[in-house]
């Protein structure tokens, strides 16, 4: 099941937000931040140049956010090198998608940003 359109709305401007805010002005030649939408999923993601070709930019995931309709909360995911999700165990599903993405940003193991 595909999210609102409100819900997505939502999510949109906070995703948004943080991704202008989180990386500072001078390296969005050398790196970017974006997020995808797919059902009831949103993927974030980090983009770099490729190595051999810097026209070409790379994405490499890192973090994702699953809604529940039924319950109306969102998990947090990460994945693996092999490109395999696994839910983060260190926090629990909240119907706050900000709760989430603070975890991200905050990285205490460093999973998501290495």
């Amino acid at each position: 099941m595909a999210l609102s359109e409100l819900t997505k709305k939502q999510v949109e401007g906070i995703l948004t937000k943080f991704c202008s805010e989180r990386l500072p002005v001078y390296l969005h030649d050398e790196l970017r931040l974006g997020f995808k939408f797919r059902e009831n999923s949103v993927t974030l993601y980090e983009e770099r140049p490729a190595l051999a070709e810097s026209r070409t930019w790379v994405e490499i995931v890192v973090a994702q956010f699953r809604f529940q309709p039924k319950t109306r909360e969102w998990i947090l995911f990460w994945t693996d090198r092999n490109s395999k999700w696994h839910k983060y165990e260190l926090i629990e599903p909240s119907r706050n998608f900000e709760t989430l993405l603070k975890a991200v940003h905050e990285d205490p193991t460093g999973i998501f940003w290495g």
